[in-house]
């Protein structure tokens, strides 16, 4: 079985499907806490170090309310020119110091690989929030948990899944890792739906079909929207040389209700790592699908502080202890189901 406690989650190469099975359990345990119904502050005085060198909301902001949800305090830098890297100082070296004021460190990187290079010098688990176009663990556990907690609905699992990865395959970070996660499972069939130039990279549909997964690659939308899942990405402009590169491919696969009507099931679910781009020149998920009951990409969100919260759990060794440090909820809250 996999040790967490104490190590780097870096990559979801490290992961088997039982450590997966661990984290997602571990993950459905936190819903209590995420929803406000419950408070648990079994990480009372830890201290998270949020380091996000790369623009991000909802990643960083839900790390940082994972680890308060658990009693933890958070210290955040945003924006490499902010910290001592612009002066020339080496990530081994910032690990080596920010190491000894924190617990664990929570961190995203232009630079491929560069989460993986910091943790080298870390004494404390580092925890990969984004690392250019390589990988985003995180993303790819919370998209699991959400294919797993969606599919239930209509009695399905992951194994046997029907999934399509739609937008831009080449550089989004999040559908590298999903693809490697879902080569753990049985039977899954991927279409994968791009312009030819931001195809999927040859080695994750190597990882794909040497597992003996069903994948297609094509560019077109009809035909291939029937299934249990659509996942959509968005173009990755700050992956691109220029703007006007990224201007090429920006729109060409658009979703709304009239195609969701026509091409897809009625059961099929679509989720977003979002934000998703809702200008007129984009607009890859029309705002007329917000009222749509299969429109997950909103609880996909909300998911990340489940997962992230077991991250953390895991990682310092206190997913045991839950229970023993519950208290009931003193204030008002909405979030009632």
């Amino acid at each position: 079985m996999m040790k967490f406690q104490g190590n780097h989650i870096l990559s979801v190469s490290q992961f088997d499907r039982e450590a997966i099975s661990r984290i997602l359990a571990i993950s459905a345990q936190m819903t209590p806490y995420a929803m406000r119904q419950k408070r648990c502050h079994v990480l009372d005085g830890a201290i998270l170090n949020n380091l996000f060198f790369e623009a991000s909301t909802r990643t960083r902001v839900s790390f940082g309310t994972a680890f308060n949800l658990l009693g933890g305090f958070v210290r955040e830098t945003v924006g490499q020119e902010n910290t001592s890297l612009s002066k020339g100082e080496s990530l081994f070296d910032t690990a080596q110091v920010i190491s000894g004021y924190s617990d664990v460190i929570a961190m995203r990187h232009p630079k491929m690989h560069a989460v993986s290079e910091f943790a080298k010098g870390s004494t404390v688990p580092v925890i990969n929030g984004g690392d250019g176009a390589n990988e985003h663990p995180t993303q790819a556990l919370l998209d699991l948990f959400t294919i797993q907690s969606e599919m239930t609905r209509f009695n399905k699992g992951i194994d046997k899944l029907n999934i399509t990865l739609m937008g831009d395959l080449k550089h989004g970070r999040t559908v590298h890792s999903l693809s490697k996660l879902l080569s753990l499972y049985n039977d899954v069939k991927i279409t994968m739906i791009s312009p030819k130039a931001l195809q999927m990279p040859d080695n994750v549909i190597s990882t794909l079909t040497n597992a003996g997964h069903e994948v297609i690659v094509t560019d077109e939308m009809e035909g291939n929207l029937a299934c249990d899942i659509i996942y959509q990405t968005r173009i990755q402009q700050e992956r691109f040389a220029s703007k006007d590169e990224a201007e090429l491919y920006r729109g060409h696969f658009s979703l709304n209700k009239e195609a969701y009507k026509q091409y897809c099931q009625d059961h099929t679910v679509i989720m977003h790592p979002l934000p998703r781009d809702s200008r007129p020149e984009a607009n890859e998920l029309d705002i007329d699908l917000n009222d749509l009951d299969n429109l997950a990409i909103f609880r996909q969100a909300q998911n990340g502080v489940l997962v992230r919260m077991a991250l953390f759990a895991l990682t310092l060794g206190v997913e045991d202890k839950l229970l023993q440090h519950e208290k009931t909820i003193t204030w008002h809250t909405n979030k009632t189901k």
